[in-house]
């Protein structure tokens, strides 16, 4: 009981953290329904409550609870997210959603922060990871002080049109990195197979990939991995080149000599390398046209 208690405390004390600094981030937007702070970063507002049928997100979702409550449908499990709260929600899967107002103030607010895609450096959920324990049990994600001040630095960082991309990106990655072991925020980290093969590829290009070496190092047969592939619109060869090519281009703009960047990119042929990069870039390694 009294672990219980102490969780519970050091849960309220960030969570009142986590409202202090970003209400105010909110207070100039309170109109009624989605309001854009940058393309991906949101506040939602309602004065009434309201209920949201078979809601499908495009992409994953970091929510924060500011005013009011939330409640999430999902089947015939429900979760309830009062202020101070931050939970998770995947893309592409129907859920009923209902807004609470507040009742001192008939205010329902919550920061959205959309996830499209991984920054570099953070890896999608490998396969034998989307096998291990299914589901995870909820969307809540419990509150740490990282993680409030992560959440509140990216908030801050991608709501100021002055903040460059790069410093963006960066702040967006502090938040992954600190989600991506908890189960909670696993619909985060669901990538497609593609998606997963470039992961893989681009932690090593100059390794001598082949299709049976990468769906062994995926947990799945040679021939499924082509099939999963074909279905998502790619291919083995596809992928390997555009991560090469990349590795490749990355090595030549850090100041690399264009032999050094072909062997980064795992080619033997500079000639080789060359070609296929003047097809993709349109420029020779060296720049010429």
């Amino acid at each position: 009981m009294l672990m219980n208690l102490i969780l519970g405390r050091h849960f309220t004390d960030h969570s009142r953290s986590l409202l202090d600094r970003l209400r105010p981030m909110a207070a100039g937007r309170l109109k009624p329904g989605m309001n854009a702070y940058a393309e991906q970063l949101f506040i939602y507002c309602c004065f009434d409550r309201e209920k949201v049928k078979a809601l499908e997100l495009d992409c994953p979702m970091v929510g924060i609870v500011l005013h009011g409550q939330k409640e999430i449908w999902l089947g015939d499990r429900t979760q309830v997210f009062p202020a101070g709260s931050v939970f998770v929600l995947p893309g592409g899967v129907a859920m009923d959603a209902v807004n609470i107002p507040d009742e001192t103030n008939g205010l329902y607010v919550a920061l959205r922060l959309d996830v499209p895609d991984l920054p570099e450096g953070i890896p999608p959920l490998s396969t034998a990871e989307r096998l291990q324990g299914g589901e995870a049990g909820s969307f809540g994600v419990p509150l740490g002080e990282d993680l409030v001040e992560a959440l509140c630095h990216a908030a801050t960082a991608i709501a100021d049109s002055a903040v460059g991309e790069t410093i963006r990106r960066l702040r967006m990655a502090e938040v992954l990195a600190l989600l991506r072991p908890l189960p909670e925020a696993r619909a985060l980290f669901r990538q497609s197979l593609s998606e997963e093969v470039a992961w893989l590829i681009a932690a090593a290009p100059s390794e001598p990939w082949s299709v049976a070496g990468l769906a062994a190092e995926l947990g799945i047969g040679a021939s499924t991995l082509r099939r999963r592939l074909s279905g998502e619109g790619a291919s083995f060869r596809s992928i390997l080149r555009r991560e090469r090519l990349k590795a490749g281009q990355n090595a030549l703009s850090s100041g690399a000599s264009s032999i050094a960047a072909a062997e980064a990119a795992g080619y033997a042929s500079r000639s080789h390398f060359s070609r296929r990069f003047r097809e993709t870039f349109g420029t020779s390694p060296t720049g010429r046209r």
